[in-house]
């Protein structure tokens, strides 16, 4: 099941030449061949953004790794973006929380979780990656390894974020968790050379409970890169994710000759058939296979996602189980 909307077409061609299309696509470029990269792909509409970032390095001849980092660096100094970096919504106690991760082409992974007065998480967790022998730090020793890497601390909250969070308190009712509410920005992207990288970074779900961790920093939750098959990304209720190790499980099934759209279905299906979500919860993957291909599926509609090859930036919006 899947509908086809149209899309307004918008601005971000910028100066690098990425042309966008006039409305969303609902296929996943099954046309292309493979070896057809370089290609980049990301969740949501404010992917089109980060892809931007993205294929400016991709297209020079730059490395996956440095093109996912910074494509997805757009996303969390973006204050229009309540579910990421600087202005996300704050936790139940009016902090703002972070979560980030990314993977590089020989399977090096670096990650943080519940990292705060940072902007951008995802270049802590690179150089967890790149400058330690850990995969993961949290908290407050997240935080000082931060700042004895040179990052300042920052107040990620908004007014407009504050604001949110105080109409929350006058009725103590969780935030909707869907379309609004959506919490990550994952990317993957194949480079010329043929290798593969991914990040992904989230403020989690809007006034969560202090502590609360979600997938997005989970390797193999919420990003898997396998240089040899493919690469997977997720979004949506990480509580679900997690229980399933969805992107390598995307990854592995993409292993066992399924395409990247199929395989991210097969994924959606088993959290469906184990959890029976309610239907106000989402859960999405998307997946860039080894030759190029795409493809992204989610649990329910509304979830879109963004490619971009050859400098054409498109909006998709993804097929869905119900």
């Amino acid at each position: 099941m899947y509908t086809r909307r149209n899309f307004l077409q918008t601005s971000l061609a910028g100066t690098i030449g990425i042309s966008l299309t006039g409305k969303i696509q609902n296929e996943n470029l099954s046309s292309v061949q493979a070896g057809d990269y370089p290609v980049v792909i990301s969740t949501w509409e404010h992917g089109l953004k980060a892809n931007e970032a993205a294929w400016k390095i991709l297209s020079e001849g730059g490395r996956a790794l440095d093109a996912v980092e910074q494509g997805v660096r757009v996303t969390e100094a973006d204050p229009e973006v309540n579910s990421v970096g600087y202005g996300g919504y704050p936790d139940s106690s009016g902090h703002v929380t972070l979560d980030a991760a990314i993977m590089d082409e020989k399977d090096n992974a670096g990650s943080v979780a519940y990292l705060s007065d940072i902007m951008h998480p995802v270049s802590v967790a690179r150089m967890v990656m790149e400058r330690t022998p850990h995969v993961m730090l949290a908290g407050k020793g997240a935080l000082k390894f931060a700042l004895s890497q040179g990052f300042k601390k920052e107040n990620l909250l908004t007014a407009e974020a504050r604001k949110a969070w105080l109409e929350w308190k006058k009725t103590q009712k969780s935030h909707p968790v869907g379309k609004k509410d959506h919490d990550t920005i994952g990317m993957v992207a194949i480079d010329a050379a043929g290798n593969l990288s991914g990040a992904c970074t989230t403020s989690g779900i809007s006034f969560k409970m202090p502590g609360r961790v979600g997938d997005s920093p989970i390797i193999g939750a919420g990003l898997y890169v396998d240089n040899e098959v493919g690469a997977a990304t997720a979004t949506g209720q990480g509580e679900l994710i997690m229980k399933v190790v969805g992107s390598f499980l995307v990854v592995e099934l993409m292993r066992k000759g399924l395409s990247p759209e199929d395989a991210c279905r097969e994924a959606v299906m088993r959290i469906n058939k184990k959890y029976s979500p309610p239907p106000d919860l989402q859960a999405g993957f998307i997946a860039l296979a080894k030759n190029g291909k795409t493809g992204g599926f989610s649990l329910k509609s509304d979830f879109y996602y963004a490619v971009c090859r050859g400098g054409k930036n498109e909006l998709i919006d993804a097929k869905y189980l119900r």
